[in-house]
């Protein structure tokens, strides 16, 4: 039996190559990291789970060599498929170069068995909860997972509002969290920017998706040190 809680995973910020210019992407990916980017997030859209198209698994595999600090260190991948059906996806995104790959419980037949799969071909494994979806799916898997993501706005475009009902779904998760025992990652994708992270972190996440919030500015190593700021306040 475990006796107590893990300490609370350090504060991560990942930014969303999908609100990047895709006409410069290798240069986008290297300037965010070189801008304090702790992971790179990579939105996986099939125009079928949700209403858009995005990156395939080449896209992955081109930009892995340019994730690195400059210490030459690799920066994590963080690849959140928005795809029906999983699988066969998550198998190429993991031979791509993913580091950690989630997916919808909805969006599988099998969620035990897509859980195996991710893992077996040595990626960290996380589940996605869109808005309006409970996560009581956690009561059976939680212990097989090494992140969960709450969505904060409903997923398929850039851009969106923080949807506020998300603060309740955030605390479940972390008192899930906290129960299960395990060093379990919170992360939050939808609206986040440096006036809300606070809030966020307080309600219990640990890893926060930004898109437009980082690349639709001038200079992002002031936009993540913003971040930064807030969450050590």
């Amino acid at each position: 039996m475990i006796s107590s809680t893990p300490p609370k995973a350090p504060f991560v910020i990942a930014p969303s190559i999908l609100s990047a210019d895709f006409t410069r992407l290798g240069q986008e990916v290297t300037d965010v990291i070189q801008a304090g980017a702790q992971w790179i997030h990579f939105d996986v859209m099939d125009n079928h789970y949700v209403p858009n198209l995005s990156f395939g698994p080449m896209i992955c595999e081109a930009i892995k060599p340019l994730a690195k600090n400059a210490a030459h260190e690799p920066i994590p991948i963080d690849v959140h498929l928005m795809v029906q059906p999983v699988d066969a996806l998550a198998s190429s995104f993991a031979k791509a170069g993913a580091n950690l790959i989630s997916f919808h419980p909805d969006a599988s037949a099998h969620v035990h068995r897509t859980i195996q799969v991710i893992k077996s071909l040595g990626c960290q494994v996380g589940l996605a909860f869109n808005p309006a979806e409970p996560l009581s799916v956690l009561d059976w898997v939680i212990e097989e997972l090494d992140l969960i993501l709450i969505m904060s706005v409903n997923p398929g475009f850039g851009g969106q509002s923080f949807i506020p009902s998300a603060f309740k779904k955030i605390q479940e998760a972390r008192q899930r969290i906290q129960a299960s025992g395990k060093n379990i990652r919170l992360e939050v994708d939808g609206g986040i920017k440096p006036d809300n992270v606070r809030a966020i972190a307080d309600a219990g996440a640990d890893t926060f998706v930004a898109g437009s919030a980082i690349f639709g500015q001038a200079n992002y190593s002031e936009v993540i040190q913003a971040f930064h700021t807030q969450l050590s306040a």
